[in-house]
């Protein structure tokens, strides 16, 4: 990956959610844009879930702070897709660089992200009994286009009606 094309962490303390991928895509780390490769649900599904008012580009993901949503990667110094990425020691990263921000979700964008970072073997979908100081986690099925097959938007509405009920009864 080309240093000048890291995605920098999306982070401020208080976010309502922070969604974190394995690693960007190739696609993402040329454009230095989260999300960006075709396919991607990832845009689509903020808007259908009313975490956003509107579908964003990938372009604009620095506005998501204004929704409440930050935004990192379990492997920021490494971008591709699944086998390509070399997991092993990033994963212990994850936990010291979300606490001091402290939002009240980390999401998992796909199973992947969630076993590396918490060093597991196995791991459901949904709410997870873990967390990382105050922040609750939960495990997303992965927007990318290569994972269509495994696809639940049911899931991500789940964390979405979550991050809207703890702010409403804050």
């Amino acid at each position: 990956m080309d240093p000048n094309a890291k995605l920098e962490d999306l982070l401020i303390p208080g976010l309502d959610l922070v969604v974190c991928g394995s690693a960007a895509s190739s696609v993402s780390a040329e454009r230095g844009q989260y999300y960006a490769g075709p396919g991607n649900r990832f845009w689509s599904v903020l808007e259908d879930t009313g975490l956003t008012p509107r579908r964003l580009q990938p372009s604009e993901y620095r506005s998501l702070l204004e929704h409440g949503i930050g935004l990192t990667d379990v492997v920021k110094n490494q971008a591709g897709v699944g086998n390509g990425i070399n997991f092993p020691g990033h994963g212990a990263t994850l936990e010291p660089r979300i606490r001091p921000y402290s939002p009240r979700f980390l999401c998992f964008n796909g199973k992947r992200a969630a076993l590396e970072a918490l060093g597991l073997r196995r791991v459901s979908y949904g709410l997870q009994s873990t967390m990382f100081g105050s922040t609750r986690l939960f495990v997303a099925p992965s927007t990318s286009a290569a994972a269509r097959r495994w696809w639940d938007t049911g899931l991500w509405q789940q964390v979405a009606d979550l991050v809207r009920w703890h702010s409403d009864t804050s």
